[in-house]
């Protein structure tokens, strides 16, 4: 099928040229029956700029950019999912794409949704440094950051509370009577794994429990990495009688390692992980977590962004949300004796 060039619509409406470009770009100097007219020959000769010419009209594309670090990541992967829905609730789509940790392809996505003309852009960050690295954009274009707590910065943001998540781990498992958790998959260069492992810590302190740990070396957090790190981890002599994931992905890695070694969860010691993603719920697995809202966080994320684009003399939001306990059974309470 030959494409629907401008100059086909301009002969079919039997107008010039220069009359559809100005109905394209909304210019006062046709009529409204005119543009009106012109748009539907557009729409009935599927002209693939009638979309692009509507949003001229009305100043809005109705897209939403969103950049995510790794959209293999369940995490993200869901978390896309609910933004998805709550933007198409709102009269939105929503145009994806994957940054991959990398501060320069961060912004060459920038430069790429801008160029698409997106109403505003949800953003995941790769690091600390994407605010610094992203400051020229962020005056050209509505942005909210989700999942990098911002503490004082004057950016919009909603992140869950992670470091009271990490305590309020850690203080379940105080109750099951655990006095020795290890925590698995501190990471360095995330704020988010910084402020969880900060709630770990925080926590052993006012407890009075010694805090243990299990580093991630690894650029990311996957299944894959925790499976090894978990490796690693098992060849050593056991000092623990809970380990407290990071995150769920490490958390499945970590299951999947004892069963390789016939180690036993929740017999051998307890596991509790942190997002509740999906597969934590699946039989077998039945993992209890620290929820991370990803419907919420997704609802007011795109709230924010919207108010942003509708109103540009809206000031920047902090929001932050409160995780939850979901028990399941890779827990399990300690006679007085082991604990």
């Amino acid at each position: 099928m030959k494409n629907v060039t401008i100059k086909d619509v301009a002969k079919a409406a039997g107008v010039s040229y220069s009359t559809v470009s100005r109905a394209l770009s909304g210019s006062p100097e046709i009529s409204t029956d005119t543009r009106e007219r012109i748009l539907q020959v557009c729409k009935e000769m599927h002209y693939t700029a009638n979309t692009v010419a509507r949003s001229m009209v009305m100043r809005s594309t109705k897209l939403l950019g969103l950049i995510l670090t790794g959209v293999n990541n369940p995490f993200m992967s869901e978390l896309a999912y609910h933004i998805d829905r709550q933007a198409r609730a709102r009269g939105y789509n929503i145009i994806l794409c994957n940054s991959g940790r990398d501060l320069d392809q961060e912004k060459e996505l920038f430069e790429l949704m801008i160029g698409r003309q997106v109403d505003g852009i949800v953003l995941l960050p790769s690091g600390p440094e994407s605010y610094e690295s992203l400051h020229p954009y962020l005056e050209c274009i509505p942005t909210v950051f989700v999942g990098e707590n911002l503490r004082d910065a004057q950016e919009s943001y909603v992140s869950v509370d992670n470091y009271r998540g990490a305590y309020i781990g850690v203080e379940y498992l105080h109750r099951l009577g655990h006095r020795n958790i290890l925590y698995f998959g501190r990471r360095r260069g995330s704020t988010t794994h910084q402020l969880r492992a900060e709630g770990y810590a925080a926590a052993c302190q006012d407890l009075g429990l010694e805090p243990q740990y299990c580093n991630n070396t690894f650029s990311s957090t996957s299944i894959k990495y925790g499976y090894q790190l978990a490796k690693q981890l098992f060849a050593q002599e056991r000092h623990y009688t809970a380990i407290f994931a990071a995150t769920d992905t490490n958390a499945l890695g970590i299951l999947q390692a004892a069963e390789e070694m016939n180690i036993r969860i929740p017999e051998d010691f307890s596991l509790l992980g942190f997002d509740n993603i999906q597969y934590s719920s699946l039989p077998r697995i039945e993992l209890t977590t620290i929820e991370q809202p990803m419907k919420m966080l997704a609802s007011v994320a795109v709230d924010s962004l919207l108010e942003k684009v509708q109103n540009e003399l809206a000031g920047y939001s902090h929001r932050v949300l409160m995780p939850t306990l979901v028990e399941r059974s890779s827990c399990r309470a300690l006679p007085r004796a082991e604990g």
